[in-house]
Order: C-alpha cells, then structure tokens, then sequence
C-alpha cells in the first residue's frame, strides 16, 4: 500500500515519463493527498501542475537542484518557494547552465572514449528536451544498438565521465531556496536509485557541511531504503533540528517505483511522521 504523501515526483518536464496531466491521474488512483513535483533543476512541471490541480488536492511546488559539496554530490529539494524570488530565478539559471555543460561534456566523453558519434540532429533533438539529463542520453545510445536497456547505457558509458564540477553549489542552492522562502532538504542522503550507498564518515562529513549552509530538512523516509535506516536519519534529523521529509523519487518509466513508496518494503508512513508538513502548514 503506498502512503497518502510523496514529495518527491518527477514529471517529463525533467526525466520522468509522465506529462503533469497523466501524472495527476496516477496520484489520485494511487490515493496519495498530500505531494510534492521535484523535477531536476527546473520549475516547469511544477508550474504546470498547479495550473490543473483540482480542489482538494494539496500540492508541493518543488525542484530538486544537482549539486555538489567540498567533496561529494549532492541533491537538495527546494519545497514551497516563491519562484519569482530573484535570487532563486539566478540560482535557476545557473543549474540550468551547468546542466548543458554537463551534457556537452558527456557528449564529448562518448566521442574520446568510446567513438560513440551523435549527428547533429540528434544532438539538436536532445537539447530540445528539458532538463536533459543521463536518461535521455542512455534512451538514445539504446535506440542506436549500443546497449540493452537505459541502466545498461549509463553503467557502461555515461557514469564514466565525471562531471562534479558541472554542478551548483551546495550552499548557493539552500541560500537561494531559503531567500525564496522556501525549505530546503537533502534528497536521498545515503544514495539514490541505482547509486552506492554512502558510508556514515562520509554522511555525517557532508551533514555538518549542508547544515552550515541552512539546511532544514531530510528526506529520511526514502523508497531504497528499509525502515531501520529511515529510522537511523530520523534520529540524525532530530538531533539536529532538522525536518523530517520523505518521497518516493517516483520517474514514471525511467525507474522501477510506485508512487507513494517511502521505504524498501513499502510500509505505510503516517503522515504525522513527516514534520515538514507542519512547517508547510499541512
């Protein structure tokens, strides 16, 4: 049974499968109320969504910025901000900005590397997509022959070009989301979908950092992971005064998660459990 609250759901406006429109329709079948629209590095899903929700649904506007710390990756969700907030329409466009070059520096890997060409017009086709990202890239090396499936593309060329540095920082991001009088919190803390999962030195090391930064919140309640580690960040999120969030990273067909799923087994989450509502006031 999924819970009644996600907040974190992409849309096609990043690297989800599903329009706004289609996308509302699984929310309501699948009985969620409460939800969040965290597309990478771009508000336009978002937007699109608040413009066709119907009454009785509380939404989330929401986006998750790529970033990068002193010495890792890292994602932070940016929930219920003012998108006209100056600094948060710069800090929109710097993540826009890297994320081109990070593509072009993939592009340019797959060249050197592993003379893997794209026309031109191929090239053009995914610019045109928003927030172009490493599943529209592995979708097109799967169409060409190259690999099996999308997880098989990125494996075994995409996550082979490092792009660290083609991201926003970390306390640049928590600032501008912050001035936007929105709340930011760190998504997936110990690792996404199909990443390693990262060691406890490591996550207290970039903790203490994001917190020097402003941040207010942690996704503890997460998809990948089982209860005893979503219980293990609700404890570091209490002893540092920090919200409870949870999500589902749901992607459509890109990624093998149903909506509202905020653990590994699937378990119902109250509600009351995630204490970020409260400070939305939901």
């Amino acid at each position: 049974m999924p819970s009644s609250v996600d907040l974190h759901i992409h849309t096609n406006a990043s690297d989800g499968t599903d329009s706004p429109e289609n996308l509302l329709w699984e929310i309501q079948k699948a009985g969620i109320k409460i939800f969040a629209i965290t597309d990478h590095d771009t508000i336009n899903g978002a937007l699109k969504m608040k413009k066709i929700l119907p009454a009785g649904m509380r939404f989330i506007q929401g986006i998750e910025f790529s970033c990068r710390t002193n010495n890792a990756k890292c994602h932070i969700l940016g929930l219920n901000y003012d998108e006209h907030n100056l600094d948060f329409q710069a800090a929109l466009r710097t993540g826009d900005n890297l994320r081109h070059q990070k593509f072009h520096k993939r592009i340019e890997l797959l060249r050197t590397k592993f003379n893997i060409n794209f026309s031109q017009d191929e090239i053009n086709l995914l610019l045109r997509t928003p927030s172009v990202g490493k599943p529209h890239i592995a979708n097109m090396l799967v169409s060409k022959g190259l690999a099996a499936n999308k997880q098989e593309a990125i494996d075994r060329y995409i996550d082979k070009c490092k792009t660290g540095a083609s991201r926003i920082e970390a306390s640049y991001a928590i600032k501008a989301i912050i001035s936007a009088g929105g709340v930011p919190v760190w998504a997936h803390p110990l690792g996404g979908e199909g990443e390693a999962e990262l060691s406890e030195d490591a996550f207290r090391e970039t903790l203490t950092e994001l917190i020097s930064y402003g941040l207010r919140g942690l996704e503890c309640y997460y998809s990948k992971y089982e209860i005893a580690k979503c219980q293990w960040l609700e404890y570091f999120a209490k002893q540092n005064g920090l919200l409870i969030s949870g999500g589902s990273d749901y992607h459509g067909r890109n990624k093998n998660i149903p909506l509202g799923k905020l653990n590994a087994r699937n378990q119902i989450i109250d509600a009351k459990t995630l204490t970020i509502l409260r400070s939305l006031n939901l």
